[in-house]
């Protein structure tokens, strides 16, 4: 509503004294100021902000007057009354000056328009001269205690208990004079009653206030009673005077009333402030609200604040401000929300956490517009700069701005959906970019339901989403137009359309409207047309047209106009129509402007956009006139109008469709009564075909009163079928009280209502802002709120304004209020009206908060409670719950955020966490199960929750849940070992499943497509670091030495291997890797264990088209011409045959199940190749020496890393290596090289043949690790798959070692057979790569079948020089025993550039191998591939 902004400002009087100001008192329409001090009166203007004249007393007329006390202006500011100390009431007449019309005067640059353009400037800008003359003085003889004007006439409350009526202009008429002990007082106003009556006998009134909308004096007595004097004649006569008091109050110390919702503010010793009312029938005071600190948000200082010193409602009426004897400002909304309190937080502690002494306050007033607070301090605490003793002599008074609400002056904001804030010179928008307009479609089209509603020129749509109101804090600040505001401030009136897009402002004279688009203001271009209006009545948009109330000056009468955005702002543009009475508010509802006039009447005209005329314009045409003059008792108490389509349906059923849509209701904020009149619909309905016009014709019944206290209403004119409820419900704001909902009941589908149920329920809760506005869809309330900001780090010896106050910035809040309104219906029985309305914003984002919202508040409340409940409401909440999927993350998030004392209340209403925890795991819901093991650690005794942690351990092995199995792992050691107290926590994003990549990559130099055969020999035997994974891996395997010996580690590594072997048995090598790098499981180890037993491969062929699918690995593929056609001069035809060949059809590529299943360690790392001896340096050259020569073009390729992406299922080996920044290193060597065409033929065979880059990554590692544990098996699937020579040699070489089982050498031989079959019937891709292998195939055709006792390792047989290619293709076919049938074989060598597998390249390939070395050498090759 009211916030504050920025520092206070401190004004200094020119003058200096030795005198103290101690009181500021503002004139009627508070343009000026009077400041008093002792002996001298000064005037002050508000903007600028500067003095114009002093009076000061000379020493002999103080002493026989005595010191000035107190200040009243007469209402048209043309006089001042001053009180002095002796009796005596001054009377000053305020003249304009006679030579110097003003005092200041601004300096326009040369050349400025504004000089000649604005009529008037002068006294727009500038501060008058004026000139203070005393008349006679009044002498009253006795001590005055209070002043109050009334219209042509001054009341003085004396000390001897009287009072007199002086008359402003001629005193000399003769006074009148009341005497307290004549008035009559009594409980209430009906005589009859006659009860107890008021002794006045030596009282006096000690403060008072008139208050016009009740037509009586406040008053405080000086024992402290309160009361209210009204006259019971027209005219304030002697005998004519009667007083209603206030029972049980005592300690009454000031007073100021609210005339806009007639309440009178008493401030009290206690330092509470009472609001009373009056009652309308009986006319005694009852007691609304109070206003005090509370000792939960002030539990330092609510009860040590002394008395009330003063009260002050802001100009609008709707918010007061309180200060104390011992100082502070407290600010709080009419019914009693409290806003801004400075006894708390920064502003009474500085940053080192020490107390600021609280600043004390003689005297405040509200400037102009409520813009700023003047206050004049009465402490020491805010000493000027001292330079010199003179300076101290000069007087400061202190000025607070402000920014507040458009919804305070101009209500008919209050139907949309974005918060207006206005301060002196600009304005927060909470509008999001339009660019991130909210687009949904049900928002945007649902608007004009049933009306031809017109949209805005601007395209986007006029309902704004989360996206665009909650994106982010910050506000749009709008600076107004400095031109506009220097000749019409203050700004009294703003409003924003329903886009969020232009906003409008008038100021005294005239108006401006800016829009966000284009980022501009427009002011009229014709000054006088602007200053000859007034906007009166507000101002509000349709569609984009600006609708304004105003007073004509020229022709002296009250207009409704209509301004298009668009146009040039000029009256020729405008639609003009003469009203007959002032308008006092103005509002808008689809199609329909509302108006309330100053003769209690309300005007209903019909907006239409013109087609005729050439430039956009709207017609208004007058619907109905309904007078109101019987229910209202003074036009200024309607705070707000509103037209609404809410009915209570009462008697009537709405057959028609459109008329649900229409203007159904008048909603009159009546001094805080809401009132509605709706429309009568019990006379003969209107025929459906009939004009709408027809319609709103139909009167409307008599009035009823739905709820009191009310400070803003919202509702909506747009419709949505899915939210109904949050659509057609009332939204009230009622202080203190919190919200209501006046909320529809609908029967469930399409039943018959039943005849007891009300169709509406009116709902209060309580929510912890200021609500500005509600988003209807979204479930939210917008608000604002005060931040402040420390700058105390700067020290001087006289503390500055910026240390003793915080910097002041507002911020935008939001609050959600579904759980309270849920909850209110399940209280109620609604349950089913909860129920549609939870569901129908089950898609909100923060619906599950929603729910554990109100499970949580629900439990605090009744486990916590004293008393027993007598009907709880939690079970039936936890029911409600239950309706709903979040149900079981709903209940443990409530858990866990809940202390455990309150655990088993909760559980005893949802269920127990056991079940609740299987029916998690039945969901495949494992963090939620995870987060209720906690509870479970918590309620039950351990072998319960090892018995759950297991299970669960196993589910997330099985799903490859890592990130969860490290949590488990280590709460199943916890349960071990006693450590129950430090339950894991929840996981919260779950790290890449089994088709991640190793992540015990990160701190390894393998080099990824490094042949096998470069490491054999000293290279091979890798230090033990490197054999076990690193990382996470390195602490795996401490755990695993530390502690092995506790049954609790065996048991974890029982499962960890049962899960390894289960992975190895169905060939899930990926996975197997995942698991082993996720965990730190010690792979290696275990496989040397497992060596004999599941690490063995029963089926060479399964086990290799399982690779292929695993790792997305394609089959290889040879051109057709290679296997069917003769050759032509020595090349083959450029024909690249890219089909799939029948054993791996697409889908079972990519439609495999990547299940996963649990891991298992050995505490031995025991590497088999330590005991295999050193290998020779020859096997490593001779072996490569082939591939070396051989893979030599394609390595610039290979080394620039390529990205492998899979394409598609049904053409995996069509998937480019290249991105496009390699194709410049084909360039290059196309210069240095001339390939033919078969040649770049085979180049894209090599790429066609090869997987994605990350399952190179993770195939050769995994070879590295078979290789080291000795499963050599799996090391010759994997060269296979690789389609790497060099492994397969490596592995035949070591097969002549003893250490090799003949079984492994059985195995691997009849494999390679079988896999040799399987080519030549259904894969002819790895047919090349075979013959590559031939020596090995046939040196592994010569070990005999019975098992021999193994010789020693011979070294000399693989150290013989390798033929060269042509040679070796010949041995191939020719002397090959496993040569396929059907296979065109000749005597003669293939052509060097012949289709080859794909380690025979072309001699013309760089190397790769020795790169690679040099990588492996240097450490310099770094893999982190994820």
């Amino acid at each position: 509503m009211y916030f504050l902004s920025g520092w206070p400002r401190r004004l200094l009087c020119p003058l200096r004294s030795g005198e103290r100001p101690f009181l500021v008192e503002p004139s009627a329409q508070r343009f000026y100021l009077a400041v008093l001090s002792e002996t001298q009166i000064s005037i002050w203007f508000s903007r600028p902000s500067v003095l114009i004249v002093s009076y000061i007393e000379s020493g002999k007329a103080a002493t026989q007057f005595g010191f000035y006390q107190q200040v009243e202006w007469k209402p048209d500011d043309s006089m001042i009354a001053v009180a002095a100390a002796n009796g005596y009431v001054l009377l000053f007449d305020i003249l304009g000056g006679l030579d110097e019309k003003y005092l200041y005067e601004p300096v326009y640059p040369k050349g400025s328009a504004r000089v000649k353009v604005s009529p008037g400037y002068k006294e727009e800008q500038c501060a008058p001269a004026l000139t203070l003359e005393m008349k006679k003085p009044v002498d009253l003889e006795a001590p005055i205690s209070c002043l109050q004007t009334l219209q042509e006439d001054l009341l003085v409350a004396t000390a001897d208990g009287f009072l007199h009526m002086l008359h402003w202009d001629s005193v000399s008429n003769g006074r009148r004079a009341v005497n307290l002990c004549t008035v009559p007082f009594s409980l209430d106003l009906q005589s009859s009653r006659g009860g107890p009556c008021l002794d006045l006998e030596g009282v006096y009134i000690r403060d008072m206030e008139y208050c016009s909308t009740l037509d009586g004096f406040a008053v405080v007595f000086d024992d402290g009673r309160l009361g209210f004097i009204t006259p019971t004649a027209n005219r304030l006569a002697t005998d004519q005077l009667q007083g209603v008091w206030a029972a049980d109050v005592s300690d009454g110390t000031c007073v100021a009333v609210n005339n806009k919702y007639r309440l009178m503010a008493f401030g009290c010793a206690s330092g509470s402030v009472l609001v009373y009312m009056i009652d309308s029938s009986t006319g005694s005071m009852q007691l609304s609200h109070k206003l005090e600190l509370t000792p939960k948000h002030y539990p330092d200082v609510w009860n040590k604040t002394g008395p009330v010193k003063m009260i002050r409602w802001s100009p609008d009426c709707s918010v007061a401000m309180v200060t104390w004897d011992c100082g502070g400002l407290s600010l709080w909304s009419v019914f009693g929300a409290h806003l801004i309190c400075t006894l708390g937080e920064d502003f009474a502690y500085r940053s080192d956490g020490t107390k600021k002494e609280p600043l004390k306050i003689s005297s405040m007033s509200w400037g102009v517009e409520g813009y700023h607070l003047w206050v004049i301090s009465s402490s020491d605490s805010t000493p000027v700069e001292a330079e010199g003793d003179e300076k101290l002599q000069q007087a400061g008074i202190l000025q607070f701005q402000f920014i507040k609400s458009a919804l305070t002056v101009n209500p008919c904001t209050s139907n949309q959906e974005q918060v207006l804030l206005q301060g002196e010179d600009r304005l927060y928008l909470t509008c999001g970019d339009p660019t991130q307009a909210h687009s949904g479609s049900e928002k945007s089209s649902s608007r004009d339901a049933g009306t031809p509603l017109h949209r805005p020129s601007v395209s986007t749509p006029l309902s704004q989403g989360l996206s665009t109101l909650l994106g982010h804090k910050h506000w749009q600040v709008v600076q107004i137009h400095s031109t506009y505001l220097e000749t019409n401030w203050p700004i009294r009136f703003a409003a924003i359309d329903w886009s969020g897009q232009c906003v409008a402002v008038a100021g005294r004279r005239g108006f401006a409207h800016y829009s966000l688009y284009s980022r501009k203001w427009k002011l009229f271009g014709n000054v006088t047309q602007e200053q000859n209006m007034a906007v009166t009545g507000g101002l509000a948009w349709w569609n984009d047209f600006v609708v304004i109330a105003c007073y004509n000056f020229i022709d002296r009468q009250e207009e409704l106009r209509l301004y298009v955005r668009s146009s040039n702002l000029d009256n020729a543009f405008a639609s003009v129509t003469k009203l007959h009475a002032d308008t006092l508010l103005l509002n808008v509802f689809r199609n329909v402007v509302i108006l309330f006039r100053a003769d209690c009447s309300i005007c209903l005209y019909s907006i239409e956009r013109r087609h005729d005329s050439p430039s956009p314009s709207a017609s208004v045409e007058l619907l109905q006139e309904v007078s109101m003059s019987r229910y209202i008792p003074h036009p200024g108490l309607v705070v707000s109008v509103t037209l609404t389509s809410v009915r209570t349906e009462t008697g009537i059923t709405l057959k028609a469709p459109q008329q649900a849509c229409s203007a159904e209701s008048i909603l009159l904020n009546l001094a805080g009564q809401l009132i509605m009149l709706q429309r009568d619909r019990s006379g003969p309905q209107v025929r459906e075909k009939d004009t709408q016009a027809n319609q709103m014709m139909l009167p409307f019944c008599a009035p009823v009163v739905l709820a009191q206290c009310v400070e803003n209403v919202w509702t909506t004119c747009r419709s949505n079928r899915k939210k109904r409820h949050l659509m057609e419900a009332l939204w009230l704001s009622c202080g203190e009280a919190g919200m209501k909902v006046w909320l529809p009941l609908f029967p469930r589908d399409h039943r018959k209502p039943h005849s007891f149920l009300s169709r509406r329920i009116m709902l209060p809760f309580h929510i912890n802002i200021y609500p500005l506005t509600v988003l209807f869809e979204d479930a939210l309330i917008l608000g604002a709120s005060n931040e402040t900001m420390l700058f105390d780090g700067l020290s001087s010896s006289s503390e500055p304004l910026e240390t003793l106050f915080p910097f002041c910035t507002v911020e935008r809040t939001s609050q959600i209020y579904l759980h309270h309104i849920l909850r209110q219906l399940l209280m109620r029985n609604l349950g089913e009206q909860a129920l549609m309305l939870a569901q129908s914003c089950a898609a909100l984002p923060y619906f599950p908060h929603v729910l554990e919202l109100m499970v949580h508040v629900v439990l605090e409340e009744e486990a916590t409670s004293r008393e027993p409940i007598p009907d709880p409401l939690l079970p039936t909440v936890a029911k409600f719950v239950t309706e709903f999927p979040l149900f079981l993350q709903t209940i443990v998030h409530c858990a866990r955020k809940t202390e455990y004392a309150l655990w088993n209340y909760l559980f005893a209403a949802v269920g127990n966490p056991k079940d609740l925890f299987e029916e998690c795991l039945m969901a495949q819901d494992l963090d939620t199960a995870a987060s209720y093991l906690i509870i479970l650690q918590n309620m039950e005794v351990p072998a319960v929750s090892r018995q759950h942690a297991t299970l669960l351990f196993n589910t997330a092995l099985e799903q490859g849940k890592w990130d969860l199995c490290r949590h488990m792992i280590r709460f199943l050691k916890a349960i071990g070992s006693g450590e129950s107290e430090t339950p894991p926590s929840t996981p919260t994003t779950q790290e890449q499943s089994s088709t991640g990549g190793f992540e015990f990559f990160r701190n390894r130099s393998i080099s990824m497509s490094q042949s096998a055969d470069s490491i054999a020999g000293g290279k091979f035997n890798l230090q033990k670091t490197l054999s076990m994974p690193s990382g996470p891996s390195c602490k795996g395997g401490e755990r695993w030495c530390k502690d092995s010996d506790s049954a609790e580690n065996l048991y974890i590594d029982l499962m960890l291997w049962r899960h390894a072997r289960l992975l190895l048995e169905q060939v899930r090598l990926r996975d197997l890797g995942c698991f082993s790098a996720q965990l730190g499981f010690e792979l290696i180890g275990w496989l040397c264990r497992e060596r004999t037993r599941v690490a063995r491969v029963d089926d060479f062929v399964t086990a290799l088209k399982c690779l292929h699918k695993d790792f997305l690995w394609p089959f290889p593929v040879i051109p057709a011409c290679s296997v069917s056609s003769p050759l032509k001069n020595g090349r083959c035809r450029p024909v690249l045959s890219s089909r799939l060949l029948k054993s791996q059809s697409a889908d079972s590529l990519l439609n495999s199940d990547m299940d996963t299943t649990p891991p298992q360690v050995t505490p031995a790392n025991h590497n088999w190749l330590d005991g295999l001896g050193a290998v020779p340096k020859e096997l490593d050259s001779a072996s490569s020496h082939g591939p070396q020569t051989q893979e030599a073009f394609l390595s610039p390729l290979i080394n620039k890393g390529e990205e492998y992406s899979i394409g598609s299922a049904t053409d995996l080996t069509e998937t480019s290596s290249m991105v496009d920044g390699d194709w410049t290193m084909v360039d290059e060597n196309f210069s240095t090289l001339s390939l033919s065409q078969s040649e770049l033929e085979h180049i894209s065979m090599e790429l066609a043949n090869k997987g994605p880059h990350k399952s190179q990554v993770q195939l050769r590692y995994l070879l590295h690790v078979f290789m080291e544990a000795g499963c050599l098996e799996w090391c010759v699937i994997i060269g296979l798959i690789l389609r790497d020579a060099s492994v397969i040699k490596q592995v035949v070489g070591f097969l002549d070692s003893p250490e090799v089982p003949a079984e492994t050498v059985q195995s691997i031989r009849a494999g390679l057979m079988a896999v040799d079959l399987w080519v030549s019937s259904d894969c002819l891709g790895y047919k090349p790569f075979l013959h590559l292998i031939g020596p090995q195939l046939l040196k592994l055709s010569e070990v005999p079948e019975e098992p021999v006792q193994p010789e020693p390792f011979q070294p000399s047989g693989a150290s013989e020089p390798e033929p060269r290619a042509e040679d070796t293709r010949g041995v191939m076919t020719s002397a090959h025993p496993l040569r396929p049938r059907g296979v065109v074989t000749s005597a003669h060598p293939l052509p060097l550039d012949g289709p080859c597998g794909a380690s025979a390249r072309p001699l013309e390939d760089t190397p790769e191998v020795p790169e690679q070395q040099e990588a492996l050498e240097e450490g310099a090759y770094d893999c982190t591939l994820s």
